[in-house]
């Protein structure tokens, strides 16, 4: 087995991967990237994109018991499961091949199986416990992502318990379920199965669902959620769960009460574990945080020559804030000159429920906290013409500026499309615009994006259409 020497290689071929390893094949690198599994790592293949399949197909089952409302008459709209999974699960093999393509065109050599730190600028493969190769390379990136964490006595078993893997290809809908935890994950699934008519229970051990979003747009997400039907336990926790052969009684414990549910699956979404084994960080310099690794601004780990990113290297979990991060790291390798650190106040968070979620930058209460005097603006979906046309005027949108210098601290949104227009928002913080800027900015009508200029304008007591 011969030794192959590369500039730069990646291990994992997720978003952050994948995209490092294209940047450094266009800055001239010798570039390698060792995947185990499938390019495009959890997000392409059982994260955001299937999820976003999945999604699709609930929101149009949802239009089709209301086409009424738009002048159709009532249909008896059925699905199969089956072939709902079958789509999602093909959206995710063309995109997954479509990563393949990339590292060909790139000229990316593609490893199958996993690397291990094996000595000093050294990396061993590995496939099904034989070598595959011994790569040598003065820089690694490491982007091995992460997996779902697991409640002790909770663990996944795929049949009666599921983590967002088995969520995704249910041989049969069930008639009831239980998902542990709010936060994105744990929403976007409660929300796919509520609208194609389960029964649906969110248990949240923390005072209110969605805790990383602002607090009006997560009061706002649970009026939503339980006029659809959904039954929220906020301020909840878990204590055990009780299996049958097909269902499961939970035992939920809120505010010194008990009580026991009993559903037909679990969905298990508690957060996320790094992938930090098996990597051959003993005996490194790198240092690991509760399952992360340890990076400074320019993804550098302790160990020269060693980098981190993604999921591996910690908070905000994002695939895009994953790639950006393989960029930044890449060209500081390469050594350009104008490379930026990751300012992760300048990062979206988006949430694709019914109705969907989108925020960057600060919360209300958090830049209170950081000692900023405030002016709030808010437009609701209902004061928009376009909204009203579509019929989805459930929504609003919330602007957070500095009082004394008109900086936006944060934008928070609630509604039908808002994950395609928070962007307008980041932008606008990283170009560092004011309150001036903004309201000085032609928004085009009919849109929804027209409540972003409102919400605003409400911040200093202009809005025109409120």
């Amino acid at each position: 087995m011969a030794e192959q020497s590369f500039d730069l290689i990646v291990v994992g071929g997720g978003p952050g991967g994948y995209v490092a390893a294209i940047r450094a094949s266009q800055l001239g690198m010798k570039t390698a990237i060792v995947e185990r599994e499938n390019l495009g790592g959890i997000c392409l293949n059982w994260g955001c994109i299937p999820t976003k399949a999945l999604l699709r197909t609930s929101e149009i089952n949802h239009l089709l018991h209301h086409v009424q409302d738009f002048g159709f008459s009532p249909v008896t709209a059925t699905f199969d499961i089956e072939k709902i999974v079958k789509r999602s699960r093909a959206v995710a093999k063309q995109l997954s091949s479509g990563v393949a393509f990339l590292m060909r065109k790139h000229k990316i050599t593609v490893f199958d199986g996993t690397a291990k730190l094996a000595g000093k600028q050294t990396l061993a493969v590995e496939k099904d416990g034989k070598p595959v190769a011994t790569l040598k390379t003065p820089h690694i990136i490491l982007a091995t992502g992460a997996r779902a964490r697991e409640l002790p006595g909770m663990e996944a078993d795929g049949k009666l318990i599921w983590t967002y893997r088995h969520a995704m290809v249910p041989p049969a809908m069930p008639k009831s379920l239980l998902v542990i935890g709010s936060g994105a994950i744990g929403i976007e699934f409660a929300s796919f199965y509520l609208n194609l008519g389960v029964k649906v229970t969110v248990v949240e051990v923390l005072p209110r669902i969605l805790p990383v979003e602002d607090e009006e747009i997560s009061a706002f997400a649970h009026k939503a959620f339980e006029k659809q039907g959904m039954t929220i336990l906020a301020g909840a926790a878990v204590k055990g769960v009780k299996k049958a052969a097909d269902s499961v009684t939970v035992t939920v414990e809120s505010g010194g009460k008990s009580q026991d549910i009993t559903v037909d699956r679990v969905i298990s979404a508690v957060g996320i574990v790094g992938n930090v084994e098996g990597i051959g960080l003993e005996g490194t310099a790198i240092k690991v945080d509760r399952t992360h690794v340890v990076i400074d601004e320019f993804c550098r780990t302790g160990e020269p020559g060693i980098y981190a990113i993604g999921d591996l290297a910690g908070p905000p979990w994002l695939a895009h804030k994953a790639m950006h991060e393989g960029v930044i790291c890449v060209e500081k390798i390469a050594g350009l000159n104008d490379v930026h650190p990751m300012n992760t106040g300048n990062i979206p968070g988006c949430t694709y429920c019914r109705p969907q979620i989108a925020s960057v930058g600060m919360t209300e209460a958090r830049a209170k906290e950081a000692g900023h005097e405030v002016k709030v603006g808010r437009f609701p979906f209902i004061g928009n013409g376009k909204a009203i046309a579509m019929g989805e005027t459930e929504g609003m949108i919330k602007t957070v500026f500095d009082a004394k210098t008109g900086e936006m601290l944060g934008a928070h949104m609630i509604g039908a499309e808002v994950t395609e227009m928070i962007q307008g928002y980041v932008v606008a913080r990283t170009l560092e615009t004011t309150e001036t800027e903004l309201m000085q900015t032609v928004f085009p009508h009919p849109t929804i994006s027209e409540t972003m200029h409102e919400a605003v304008l409400d911040a200093y007591g202009m809005a025109l259409h409120i």
